[in-house]
């Protein structure tokens, strides 16, 4: 191999909010860029591209996936484990099918493949594997990664907790606050429905909905963007990290700390809080679930820290300002740019 050349990253789901946050830091690295997806050069439906694609490279960050911001209708359900398996096992197919495999695969995951805790953290270690819907779709698609030998590729599982950031997640929290909504978030009895039940080849879990006794006390497991970006080349860097790596911060929180937190950070005076049926009636409205905020995600990063990685972001309210200035930033009138520059 030609030492002098540059090295070659594939990314798949480069235009989102951490695929973006990825690509500038790649490319600030020395990376050529090869982006994977809708609208791009190389697209799923087409082996032979794939294949071309993660030929030679040196790094592959899959990142696709169908939002789950969204009500988990039948056809969102089967279009969010669709995504992830379909782009997952394309991407194992083409690796298995090159001369000169990447040296690493990093797939995205999610943190809240663990189960609703309350009473302790979940590590990779020892942590509870969850069960329903959204658990189900994690287990499935990291099932899909590791399936198959790839000899000549490390792989990677990024459980990811919740990115704090100029993302969608943390608008939607900044926004509640701003709105005078960002009061703690009961847990409790709801209407049932079935619509986190398991999914897959092996659907696991109750057929109706849990909900739990929290007193906003449900825990919020979180990561900087900075921190993801930095772990990622990290991973990339050791050889030691292969399997499920928990990308989260060592300081999680919980639903009264974060909104408290939020109403700081935008100067809000009032929060209301929530009960579990009033939260239902708002996420029907918004077209959004009450799972992605009454869930208790309770991770912290042993392999990571084991390895000696240092997070830069450790206290969530610096984070969250960070966030809010980082957006500010972003949507400055242009002739105010104009008149700085």
């Amino acid at each position: 191999m030609d030492d002098s050349r540059r090295p070659i990253a594939v990314l798949a789901g480069a235009s989102g909010f951490i695929g973006t946050a990825l690509v500038d830091a790649l490319i600030a690295d020395g990376y050529e860029i090869r982006r994977i997806g809708r609208g791009e050069r190389v697209d799923w439906t087409d082996p032979d591209a794939l294949r071309d694609a993660v030929e030679g490279s040196d790094l592959v960050v899959n990142l696709a996936g169908r939002s789950v911001n969204c009500r988990y209708t039948d056809r969102n359900r089967d279009e969010i484990l669709g995504s992830r398996v379909r782009t997952t096992a394309a991407l194992r197919e083409a690796i298995m099918q090159a001369e000169h495999p990447p040296r690493v695969w990093l797939n995205a995951s999610t943190a809240t493949i663990y189960r609703h805790s309350m009473d302790g953290p979940n590590t990779e270690t020892d942590g509870e594997i969850g069960s329903g819907f959204s658990a189900d779709v994690a287990t499935s698609w990291e099932r899909e990664l590791f399936t198959g030998d790839l000899p000549g590729t490390r792989r990677v599982a990024l459980r990811m907790a919740i990115v704090i950031g100029d993302g969608p997640a943390t608008r939607m929290l900044l926004n509640l606050a701003r709105a005078g909504l960002a009061g703690t978030q009961f847990d409790g009895w709801c209407p049932p429905h079935r619509r986190y039940r398991g999914i897959g080849d092996h659907p696991t879990g109750p057929d109706r909905a849990p909900w739990h006794r929290t007193h906003g006390r449900q825990r919020f497991s979180w990561v900087h963007i900075d921190d993801v970006v930095k772990a990622v080349r990290f991973i990339r860097d050791d050889d030691r990290l292969h399997g499920p790596i928990n990308i989260a911060s060592q300081h999680p929180s919980d639903n009264r700390t974060l909104m408290r937190t939020l109403r700081g950070v935008v100067n809000a005076r009032v929060g209301l809080p929530t009960l579990r049926w009033m939260l239902e009636l708002g996420m029907w409205a918004i077209r959004s679930e009450s799972e992605l905020i009454l869930k208790s995600r309770w991770v912290v990063p042993e392999a990571l820290t084991d390895a000696g990685f240092v997070f830069e972001h450790e206290d969530l309210a610096a984070a969250l300002a960070d966030a809010q200035d980082r957006r500010r930033k972003t949507t400055l009138p242009a002739r105010s740019v104009t008149s700085v520059a």
